[in-house]
């Protein structure tokens, strides 16, 4: 049921945050270097890496459960302690990649 509810809202999330960034992004560029400067500045900031970081595992998140819900549609996964399995690893999962990516970022290695 966790995994249901965090799958839609990850979603959402993902589509509201991330259209606005973009949006955001788009008319910071297009206003000239001053705007683009402050957009670099606030993205770059601490609560800007946070808001990416949460990006970064709402997509993550979603990823893995949109998995787990196609290998239930599939017709597996539905005893339950299998189903029970695949919740917590989604979460753990998600994570893990979280870590991995942001590792991959500031290592220089992306």
């Amino acid at each position: 049921m966790a995994v249901s509810i965090m799958h839609r809202v990850t979603g959402n999330g993902l589509a509201t945050v991330g259209a606005l960034g973009l949006v955001w992004w788009l008319m910071a560029a297009a206003s000239g270097p001053e705007a683009y400067a402050t957009f670099v500045k606030c993205a770059t900031s601490p609560v800007g890496y946070l808001v990416m970081a949460g990006l970064s595992w709402f997509f993550f998140q979603h990823l893995c459960s949109g998995l787990r819900h196609f290998v239930l549609d599939m017709g597996a996964g539905y005893e339950l302690k299998n189903n029970k399995s695949w919740s917590v690893l989604t979460f753990v999962f998600s994570t893990l990649l979280t870590i991995a990516f942001w590792a991959a970022i500031c290592t220089g290695k992306f």
